[in-house]
């Protein structure tokens, strides 16, 4: 058995040199060339560079707090939080979106790298453990169809697939909204307001813990849209795990 394994480690070695000279296949985020190309399209490097957020953390939402809340329990909910009503119940993610996480994330949705979603899925299990804790199942979040049509994937179901918990796809996107890049948050929300709904596959979560999966978070808008959904169709808990988000502004 240990013979074995060596093997498999002499034959993985063979194999990045071999990959190191024919192909030069560079890393995916910071564009170094690859060590270990059989390791996949991102370098050792950049992966250890994705840093948690800072805690203490929201309750809620997953944004950093000052370090002074940790002596006020009142204030365990950033401001946001605190001042609008929301069906999320909790939510975190694996990091601040920017550096090499946001690079990652761009080479699995736009340039179709499918094969980053298991690793990045497996720094959420880890940074979201305490989300996936007692979950029913992972929701990704949807694409509207056509837009699911061109990108030929939808990075949420990829990512929600290593999770480690059964997938209901218990959303429908059913009106196809403009990009939300670019938008101020008051826009955000409206321009997602009534876009998702229960499928028939929600039927069976009433009284259910679910974990919503994207892959970006940042304002919050699209995750709130989906929540009220699955409450209104009589989920009891409603969590959320993205690979990034865009941390808003502190205390």
């Amino acid at each position: 058995m240990r013979g074995c394994g060596l093997l498999k480690r002499a034959a993985a070695a063979a194999a990045d040199a071999l990959l190191a000279v024919a192909a030069a296949p560079r890393c995916a985020a910071c564009g170094e060339l690859l060590d270990r190309p059989t390791a996949g399209p991102v370098c050792e490097r950049c992966w250890r560079s994705i840093l948690p957020l800072t805690p203490p953390l929201c309750d809620r939402c997953g944004d950093p707090l000052g370090s002074w809340r940790l002596l006020d329990r009142a204030a365990s909910r950033c401001c946001r939080c605190r001042r609008r009503p929301t069906s999320l119940d909790r939510a975190r993610a694996v990091g601040a979106y920017g550096g090499a996480l946001a690079a990652v994330i761009h080479a699995l949705k736009y340039d179709g790298r499918r094969s980053l979603a298991a690793q990045l899925a497996a720094l959420m299990r880890e940074r979201g453990a305490e989300v996936l804790e007692g979950a029913d199942c992972v929701v990704p979040v949807p694409l509207h169809w056509w837009r699911r049509r061109e990108r030929g994937f939808n990075q949420a179901a990829d990512l929600a697939r290593h999770l480690g918990r059964p997938v209901v796809h218990a959303l429908r996107r059913v009106r196809a909204t403009p990009a939300q890049t670019g938008l101020p948050s008051a826009r955000r929300h409206h321009n997602v307001r009534g876009a998702f709904v229960a499928s028939r596959a929600c039927r069976s979560l009433r009284g259910a813990v679910v974990v919503l999966v994207d892959d970006v978070c940042t304002t919050g808008a699209t995750i709130e849209a989906c929540a009220r959904a699955l409450k209104a169709a009589g989920v009891s808990e409603v969590r959320a795990l993205t690979a990034a988000r865009v941390a808003g502004p502190g205390p």
